[in-house]
């Protein structure tokens, strides 16, 4: 089974042999095992927290390289008459802690018809539609995934030495 941990800089220009095409929920998860597009089975190490975006490519110590393609699935689309009653629509969403893609004009959620009804509440248009699903990072999750382009980006690896302070840890004890 192929293996996937690392992600590719925009400055690595090798050919993608197959794609990885994934929703949304499995290219935010940090263990996967998955189908490629060419019917290979494949298992994805990331770090927790890591989103697959589309269009990334990735690799492993085969050394073979995979497209990450975003899947569609049922979402909604929003449009409002005007960018105040947009800006009112992600408020409320974000209220509620609802992943959120922003583009010019619009915002895409995953399905929900409670979602649906408070949206149409405030006068938003929301549309039924099958899309890939790219929502926003958040404000801590370090944009889209940026990479400075400087070669590979190691994901599996975590530093073999992390102290992790809690507030109830006691000084000197171990």
């Amino acid at each position: 089974m192929l293996t996937l941990h690392t992600k590719l800089g925009p400055g690595d220009e090798r050919t993608p042999f197959a794609q990885l095409v994934l929703p949304y929920d499995q290219r935010e998860k940090c263990r996967l095992r998955a189908v490629l597009s060419n019917g290979d089975e494949v298992a994805v190490f990331t770090v927790r927290g890591t989103v697959l975006r589309d269009g990334e490519r990735m690799t492993g110590p085969e050394g073979q390289v995979v497209q990450i393609v975003a899947a569609r699935e049922p979402t909604y689309l929003v449009r409002c008459a005007d960018a105040h009653t947009l800006l009112r629509c992600a408020f409320h969403l974000g209220n509620r802690h609802t992943q959120a893609q922003v583009g010019e004009g619009f915002l895409r959620i995953r399905k929900d018809p409670v979602l649906k009804e408070m949206l149409q509440g405030l006068q938003a248009t929301v549309a039924e539609e099958s899309a890939p699903f790219e929502p926003e990072a958040g404000a801590y999750g370090g944009g889209h995934g940026h990479h400075d382009g400087h070669g590979p980006h190691l994901l599996a690896p975590v530093p073999l030495r992390q102290k992790i302070h809690r507030p109830g840890d006691v000084p000197g004890a171990a």
